[in-house]
């Protein structure tokens, strides 16, 4: 932990205009509208207006479940909805269009060259596409990588930027196949079941939603074990994002070549390999969460000795029920206001956990003072709402107490099942010598934080 610094920690230094946010911001969202742009004229050059509108209206059936899926695994520390906008918006603009362009034009160029369109497709389907489209999507969790490195801490976060990113590549990719799909059947009149339409939904919207998000989240992965190595070890974190897209252009090539394997090649590369790899991802993701709950019950307690937190919040802060209650009670008693100001305690100690551990990894940075700070100045405003919500969803989810028999007493007690030890058979200490228990609120200034030393090894004394 840390106290605020002797010294100004805002420095006015003259800066370019081209280093200004607002400039950068806006290039980068006339980039993205160009592209989006262009990559709608293109696909409704193909599909027609017609089935553009058809390939809209069924392309965007999936896209809100799989956004919902990667929030609920970000919950722990969600991460700023701007971020998701980029991924989602570069995945279905920016990476599209990269695609579309260097598909057709390295299919035609291998179709010119050998002389047979039917091994140019074949091949550009199992080698070229997944190579262009997996490097497209990985350059969108590469930026947010290197400009929201912040906000990018862990292999959830990896999991989530990457997963939102596909979802909007794959959006953009099922209008186009869904609207020419629905082209053909108004050539040959079929409809119904049997139609071209109902096939290309049913396999690529109900199938296999999560086949693009699948093979962009092993990128994801590799940038988040990469975030999480210090910063002595920078070829591993050069060379784990790069084996992630490997991996990802991999299972990519399968997964288009299990057409070439015969007439099941598709069900069987489905049953055999996708399902047991999402099934795996998924474990290794909720895994992941259920360590950063445990980070937070870890790392919270030592605030509650300084006197920023009670007792009693490092549980309920570690429990994603307990958090849930608390916001339901905050907003039964203080309306939708105590309901985010609750959200917005979680979130800041969460934070302020997860900087802490990075401190005592050595990876937290030169400002871990400042941000610190930062932290806990916002749990401090926050604490009149947020307080009594956490100490009433630790009540309600604390394991009931073991009751003990009177026997177990030899010496007297007879108030109770428990005697006058408690529910525990501890006596209350009590008196004018009796330790105080340090609670922020009854503090009538911030509470003293002790200087923390972010990079020193912990010992038998870390608290």
């Amino acid at each position: 932990m840390a106290t605020c610094p002797p010294y100004p920690t805002h420095v006015h230094r003259h800066t370019h205009w081209w280093q200004r946010a607002w400039v950068r911001y806006g290039a980068l969202i006339t980039l993205l509208a160009l592209s989006g742009l262009v990559i709608l004229a293109l696909v409704r050059e193909q599909t027609g207006t017609q089935g553009f509108l058809v390939g809209l209206g069924l392309a965007v059936l999936p896209v809100p479940l799989l956004i919902a899926a990667f929030r609920w695994l970000d919950r722990v520390d969600p991460g700023p909805w701007r971020n998701l906008l980029f991924c989602f918006a570069w995945g279905a603009c920016a990476a599209a269009l990269i695609a579309i362009v260097a598909n057709s034009f390295a299919t035609r160029w291998i179709a010119t060259a050998t002389a047979d369109p039917a091994s140019a497709d074949t091949l550009g389907a199992t080698v070229i596409a997944p190579v262009v489209e997996e490097s497209a999507k990985a350059a969108a969790v590469l930026l947010v990588f290197l400009f929201r490195r912040r906000d990018f801490t862990g292999i959830v976060d990896g999991v989530v930027v990457a997963g939102v990113t596909a979802t909007g590549f794959a959006f953009t990719e099922n209008i186009l196949y869904l609207g020419t799909a629905f082209g053909t059947d108004q050539l040959t009149g079929d409809s119904g079941i049997a139609s071209v339409t109902a096939a290309t939904f049913f396999v690529r919207v109900v199938m296999s939603p999560f086949a693009h998000p699948l093979f962009t989240v092993l990128t994801g992965i590799g940038f988040g074990i990469a975030a999480l190595s210090t910063g002595r070890h920078r070829l591993r974190r050069a060379l784990l994002p790069l084996a992630g897209l490997l991996l990802a252009m991999g299972m990519h090539a399968l997964w288009n070549g299990s057409a070439a394997f015969g007439e099941y090649g598709f069900f069987a590369v489905y049953a055999a390999f996708m399902v047991p790899s999402f099934g795996l991802l998924t474990w290794l993701v909720i895994w992941t969460r259920q360590r950063e709950l445990g980070t937070v019950r870890a790392e919270l307690p030592a605030y509650v000795m300084a006197g920023w937190l009670t007792p009693a919040e490092p549980y309920a802060l570690g429990s994603m029920r307990a958090r849930r209650i608390a916001r339901q009670y905050a907003r039964r008693h203080a309306g939708k206001e105590g309901a985010r100001a609750v959200a917005r305690y979680e979130a800041c100690a969460t934070s302020v956990a997860f900087l802490r551990r990075r401190g005592r990894r050595g990876r937290a940075g030169a400002d871990f003072a400042v941000r610190e700070r930062a932290l806990l100045d916002a749990l401090w405003h926050l604490r009149d709402l947020a307080r009594p919500a956490l100490e009433h969803a630790a009540r309600a989810t604390a394991p009931p107490p073991v009751p003990v028999p009177p026997w177990a007493y030899p010496y007297g007690g007879t108030h109770g099942a428990y005697g006058t030890h408690g529910a525990y058979g501890l006596r209350a200490a009590s008196g004018p010598h009796a330790p105080q228990v340090p609670y922020a609120t009854q503090a009538p200034h911030y509470p003293y934080v002790p200087p923390y030393q972010p990079y020193a090894p912990p010992g038998p004394h870390w608290p």
